[in-house]
C-alpha cells in the first residue's frame, strides 16, 4: 500500500483565491466556446458557408465546430505532459492567453465575400486552437482547487471550476443577445465581431487573477517525494487507460446534451419553430443563472453522501430532461420552452453534472492526474460534444423525426450512467490504497 501524500493545509484565503481565480479563467474560455457555437448557429451559415442548400451550409458549419472539440484531445496530452511535470499553474497561463488570441483573431476575420474559401479555413484553423487551449485549460483549473482544498470539501471545491461553463456560457448568451437584436444587416456585417472582440478584455483580467495565485500543493508534494513520471501520457495509457476510457464515457452524454441544448436547440427553434433567436437566448441565460448554484449544490452534496447514488439519480433525470426539452420546443410556445429549459437544463442536468470534476480527478494518481482526466475528458467532448450537432441536423434531415435527437442522446447517456457508477468503484479502491477510504463510497466488490 503506498502511503497518502501529505501535505500542509493552505490557509483559507489562498484556497478562496486559487478557486476564484480556477473559476475566473475557466469562465472565460467558456465564454469564447459558447460564442462561436452561437455564430455557428446564427450567423457563420451565411457569412463563411453560404450555399444554396441552408442544410449543406448548416452542416459545414457544426463541422468547424466539431474541429474544437478534435483538438482537445492534443490539448489534453500536451498541457498534461507539461502540467504534470512542470505544474499546473504554468498551463493556466498559457491556455487562457492562447485561447484569447485565437478568439480575438476570429472577430478579426474576413467573410467569404471577401476571401472565398480562405474565411472558412482560417476560421476552420482558429477553431482548431481554440480547441487545443481548452483541452488543457478544463483539467488545470478543476486540479488548482481540487488539490488545494480540504479532503473533506473536495467534491464542493472542484465544483466551482465547474461553474465556469455556465457563468461563461451566460455571459456569452447576454452579450450575443444584444447583437442580435441590431437589424440583420448590421449583425451580420460588424455586430456579430462584437463578441469576439470582447473576450480579449476578458482574458486580460483572467491573466492578472491568474499570476497572482500559487502552484498546486499536492503538485508540489509529489515533486518533492521523487513521484513525478517523464512521460504522463505513456505512464497513464499503461497504468490507467481504463480510468481513462471511464471518464469519456461517463461526460459522453453530458457534453452531448449541452451541446445540443445550446446550438442546435436553438438554431431549430428559430429556423423551424418560429421562436425569435433573442427569445431561445434569454431562456439559456435563464438556464445557466440557475445551474450556478445548483452545480455548487451537486458538489457539496457529494461530499456530505457521496456520488453513486448522486450519479444514478442525476443520469436518470437528465435523460427525463432531454425528452421533456424537446417536447416543449416542438409545441412552439414559448413560455413552455422557458420552463423546460430552467427544469431541463437549469436543474435536472446539474444534479450528475455537478460532482464529476472531483470523481474524475480521483480516479487517478497525483503524478498523472493532469494527463489523466484532461484527455478522457476531452474524448468525450469528441464524440459527445464535436458530434453531436451535425449527428442531429442529420438525423433529423433523414428521419424527419425531432424525437430521433432526444433519443440519441439519451442513449449516450445511458452510456454515461453505467461508466461514472464504475469509475465511483474505481475511484474509491484507488483511495482506499493511499489510505483514504470513504465508507460513503464503499462497494462489496472489487475495482479490477
Amino acid at each position: 500500500m503506498s502511503l497518502p501524500l501529505q501535505k500542509s493545509a493552505p490557509p483559507r484565503s489562498a484556497v478562496r483565491r486559487v478557486a476564484g481565480a480556477s473559476l475566473a479563467g475557466n469562465a472565460i474560455e467558456y465564454y469564447d466556446f459558447s460564442i462561436y457555437g452561437l455564430a455557428a448557429a446564427l450567423v457563420f451559415p451565411q457569412l463563411f458557408f453560404p450555399d444554396n442548400d441552408p442544410f449543406i451550409a448548416t452542416l459545414a458549419t457544426f463541422g468547424t465546430l466539431a474541429v474544437g472539440y478534435i483538438s482537445r484531445p492534443l490539448g489534453a496530452v500536451v498541457f498534461g505532459h507539461f502540467g504534470d511535470r512542470i505544474g499546473r499553474k504554468p498551463m493556466l497561463v498559457i491556455t487562457l492567453l492562447l485561447m484569447g488570441v485565437a478568439t480575438l483573431a476570429i472577430g478579426l476575420l474576413p467573410t467569404f465575400e471577401q476571401v472565398g474559401i480562405w474565411a472558412a479555413v482560417m476560421l476552420t484553423g482558429l477553431r482548431f486552437l481554440q480547441g487545443i487551449a481548452f483541452g488543457g485549460e478544463w483539467g488545470g483549473a478543476i486540479l488548482m482547487a481540487f488539490e488545494y482544498a480540504p479532503e473533506n470539501r473536495r467534491g464542493l471545491f472542484a465544483a466551482i471550476p465547474q461553474v465556469g461553463p455556465a457563468t461563461g456560457a451566460l455571459l456569452g448568451n447576454a452579450v450575443f443577445l444584444l447583437v442580435t437584436l441590431m437589424p440583420q444587416d448590421q449583425l451580420l456585417s460588424w455586430g456579430w465581431r462584437v463578441p469576439f472582440l470582447f473576450s480579449f478584455v476578458l482574458v486580460i483580467v483572467g491573466m492578472f487573477i491568474r499570476l497572482k495565485i500559487a502552484e498546486s500543493p499536492e503538485f508540489q508534494a509529489t515533486k518533492e517525494r521523487g513521484r513525478d513520471v517523464k512521460v504522463p501520457i505513456a505512464s497513464v495509457l499503461k497504468n490507467n487507460l481504463r480510468a481513462v476510457l471511464l471518464v469519456a464515457g461517463g461526460f459522453l452524454g453530458f457534453g452531448a446534451f449541452s451541446v445540443v441544448v445550446m446550438t442546435y436547440l436553438v438554431g431549430y427553434s428559430q429556423k423551424d419553430m418560429g421562436i425569435p433567436a433573442s427569445t431561445m437566448l434569454t431562456f439559456t441565460m435563464i438556464s445557466f443563472a440557475i445551474q450556478i448554484p445548483m452545480i455548487l449544490f451537486s458538489g457539496h452534496l457529494s461530499d456530505k453522501y457521496g456520488r453513486r447514488g448522486l450519479i444514478i439519480i442525476g443520469s436518470v433525470a437528465a435523460i427525463v430532461a432531454i425528452f421533456f426539452m424537446f417536447w416543449a420546443v416542438s409545441t412552439a410556445q414559448p413560455p413552455l420552452v422557458g420552463v423546460a429549459y430552467a427544469v431541463g437544463f437549469g436543474w435536472l442536468y446539474t444534479i450528475c453534472y455537478g460532482l464529476q470534476p472531483a470523481l474524475f480527478a480521483d480516479a487517478f494518481p497525483a503524478e498523472v492526474r493532469f494527463t489523466g482526466m484532461s484527455l478522457g475528458y476531452q474524448l468525450a467532448n469528441v464524440v459527445g460534444s464535436g458530434f453531436t450537432p451535425m449527428i442531429a441536423t442529420w438525423l433529423l434531415h433523414s428521419t424527419g423525426n425531432l424525437y430521433a435527437v432526444p433519443v440519441f442522446v439519451a442513449a449516450t447517456l445511458a452510456i454515461s450512467l453505467i461508466c461514472l457508477v464504475r469509475l465511483a468503484v474505481l475511484a474509491q479502491a484507488r483511495k482506499s490504497q493511499e489510505g483514504l477510504f470513504d465508507p460513503r463510497d464503499s462497494v462489496p466488490v472489487a475495482a479490477n
